[in-house]
């Protein structure tokens, strides 16, 4: 794919020799020219795991303290008893084995699926098409779980899961580019802090391998690992 004039000007402005701390890669994006609307900030952080052992494989939830500057489209599929709930917390679509029905039929306007346990089972006939999506509910994630109204109130206020792909990578939103940088270095930090807490007690050498950041429209920045923790290098 042939890069814009303006990617490939921005490209010249990042060194490529060097390894950025938190707050010069987050001043670096920053400094770029804008695009027409608020560019998402994205953490991609390669870790020493192999994935395909499935005690070092991550998934999990967290909390940025300063959010993501987004709105988070939540399906809600449940029984009977528990839609209003939904309706109430704040889910954007909300529906029993109707729901399940659309999601069959293509309807995905959504960006997390949270269920309960008892809907797990007609849940499950949806595995092919949100796992592909990397939407599938999962207790681990905080998305199977009886207590809707925690949930929706937690992942709509900035609450984010977390998963590696096949290479053993976390790709994470940490907010958007007009956000002030020391609160992108905070959501930042947060998500460094926890990777390094669910570290596998069985992934071997460097832990953080890479950690790089980018914006919708530019090039990615390479961050020094060690510096993410030091709070005066932040």
């Amino acid at each position: 794919m042939k890069s814009g004039k303006r990617y490939l000007e921005q490209q010249k402005l990042v060194d490529r020799t060097k390894m950025y701390s938190p707050s010069e890669a987050v001043s670096l994006l920053k400094s770029f020219s804008s695009a027409k609307f608020d560019e998402t900030l994205e953490l991609h952080v390669a870790l020493g795991i192999d994935p395909r052992q499935s005690d070092q494989q991550l998934r999990g939830t967290l909390s940025l303290p300063n959010g993501t500057g987004t709105t988070t489209r939540i399906a809600v599929i449940a029984g009977a008893d528990k839609l209003n709930e939904a309706r109430q917390a704040g889910a954007d679509h909300v529906g029993s084995e109707d729901l399940v029905e659309q999601i069959q039929n293509g309807f995905l306007d959504f960006d997390l699926v949270i269920t309960t346990p008892d809907m797990m089972a007609k849940v499950g006939r949806l595995g092919k098409i949100l796992g592909a999506k990397g939407l599938m509910p999962n207790p681990k994630s905080g998305t199977v779980t009886t207590n809707l109204t925690s949930a929706i109130q937690e992942f709509k206020a900035g609450r984010l899961e977390y998963k590696n792909d096949k290479a053993g990578i976390i790709h994470i939103i940490i907010g958007k580019k007009s956000f002030p940088v020391e609160k992108l270095v905070e959501n930042l930090a947060v998500v460094y802090d926890t990777l390094q807490k669910v570290k596998p007690s069985k992934a071997k050498g460097i832990y953080f391998r890479s950690i790089s950041l980018c914006a919708t429209m530019s090039p990615g920045i390479f961050i020094e690992p060690l510096k993410v923790k030091w709070k005066e290098a932040a």
